[in-house]
Order: structure tokens, then C-alpha cells, then sequence
């Protein structure tokens, strides 16, 4: 049964050789449209599952077409499956091929990469008290005693107010250290109770090497207390996805 084909993402030019297996192990190929060259394979599904593996699968595409030497693709949305070409060109070619080319425009000579902050909050919560001796104090006073329940939630309620605080300023120590070295910026939703912050950047491809080593010094500033994850080469999904429907 035929299923159309699988797109991956956008070149802004054809490339001379493609080595590359996508989902289900099909080879990847180009086809190019209305000037704009596509990466795609036969699809083998009707539909395709957001499972991790189809996800890193479409993802390991892009990176290698990065690698190969294309590093301003335009990614496409994972799941974009097509029956024709010709729907191809009547759904987005024709209809938004200016606003490709403003893509390809926006991500020339940039890239993306991104920061997740984890943090604990237990040791956080420490440091608060250890530095608030009032809020220590009350909490110790309150300790081995039966509270009532509005004594329960005015406690808990003052110690959220802290670590609320205390999380924003530890966002606000990173915004003001990164956000002046990007072009533009993403913030997204925690994906974890413990993850803080998830921000996405779109920077000089040239300026990693300085961005990394401000990411490196806020790991020392917060005494690598807080896990830091740095991702500096990924498809620039937040800020060239382009969604075919």
C-alpha cells in the first residue's frame, strides 16, 4: 500500500550526494519544488507515532543533513506525510514560498541551541534557610508540634512565596547573562517538576564557542549546584518549524 512520502525538512540547496536512512530504514532523497529542495522518504505508514524513536529518527536526518554541510535547513514538522507533490506545491510552495524564503533569510549565518536548568529542590530550600534565619526559626519553632491547619498552610504557603523567589532569580541571573548574545529567543515550559528553566536561541553560528563559555561560567557561579544541559548543534526547530497544515 502506498502511504506518499515522509518530510524532513527543507534545503536551500540540492545537495551533491545524500547518504542518509530515515524512518523505517528508507533511504532519504531530494525532490525539489518549486525551487525548494525537500528531504523526504517513503512513507511506510499512514501515520506516524510521536514515539522517541520516530521523534530521534527525524531529528538524526536533520542533523546529518546539518553535518553534510547544510546548516540553515528549514525543519519540518515531525509527522508532515504527503500523498503527491503536487499537494506539496498547493499546500505550501505556491502558497507560502515567500515566507520560506524569509526563513532561509532569518537562519543564514545563525543557529540554534538550548539551555535546560535543572535544580534540587530540597538543597535550594536549605539555602533559603540557611540564609532567611526568621523563616528557620518559625519553621524549627513549629517543628514536633501539632499544627493547625491554617498554621500548615501559612508556613507552606511563605515557603512557595521563597522558593518561587528564589527560582525567578536564578532564571533572571541567566536571562541577563545569555539573552544579550541572541537574535532572538524561546522560552518554553518546564518539562519536569525539578526542571526551572527551558529556553531556546538563535545566535551567530560563529558565536557558540563565547556562548558555551557563559553557560560555563553560570555553572560556576551557581557552584555547579544546578544541572545545566547545553545543546549547541540541533535543527533550529524553534524558530524555522513550518507546519504544512
Amino acid at each position: 500500500m502506498a502511504y506518499g512520502f515522509y518530510l524532513y525538512g527543507i534545503l536551500p540547496s540540492e545537495p551533491d550526494i545524500l547518504d542518509l536512512l530515515g524512518l523505517d530504514g528508507q533511504p532519504v532523497q531530494v525532490r525539489v519544488v518549486d525551487g525548494f529542495t525537500f528531504l523526504y522518504s517513503q512513507a511506510q505508514q499512514e501515520r506516524y507515532l510521536a514515539s522517541r524513536r520516530n521523534l530521534l529518527g527525524h531529528e538524526k536526518v536533520l542533523e546529518a543533513a546539518m553535518q553534510m554541510g547544510y546548516p540553515y535547513l528549514l525543519p519540518l514538522q515531525f509527522g508532515s506525510t504527503v500523498p503527491n507533490w503536487q499537494a506539496v506545491a498547493e499546500q505550501l510552495t505556491i502558497p507560502y514560498g515567500d515566507k520560506l524564503d524569509e526563513l532561509f533569510e532569518k537562519l543564514e549565518g545563525r543557529r540554534e541551541v538550548g539551555v535546560k536548568v535543572f535544580w534540587e529542590e530540597k538543597a535550594e530550600l536549605d539555602l533559603i534557610l540557611a540564609a532567611n534565619e526568621d523563616l528557620r526559626a518559625r519553621r524549627d519553632r513549629l517543628s514536633g508540634t501539632t499544627l493547625s491547619m491554617e498554621q500548615t498552610i501559612a508556613i507552606g504557603q511563605e515557603i512557595e512565596r521563597h522558593l518561587a523567589h528564589h527560582r525567578q532569580e536564578i532564571i533572571a541571573q541567566f536571562q541577563a547573562t545569555l539573552n544579550p548574545l541572541a537574535v532572538e529567543i524561546v522560552e518554553r515550559d518546564s518539562l519536569t517538576d525539578n526542571m526551572i528553566y527551558n529556553a531556546a536561541y538563535l545566535i551567530p553560528w560563529d558565536d557558540e564557542p563565547h556562548f558555551a563559555t557563559q553557560v560555563e561560567s553560570l555553572d560556576k557561579l551557581f557552584d555547579s549546584r544546578l544541572r545545566i544541559r547545553y545543546n549547541n548543534f540541533t535543527a533550529p526547530f524553534n524558530f524555522a518549524v513550518f507546519k504544512t497544515s
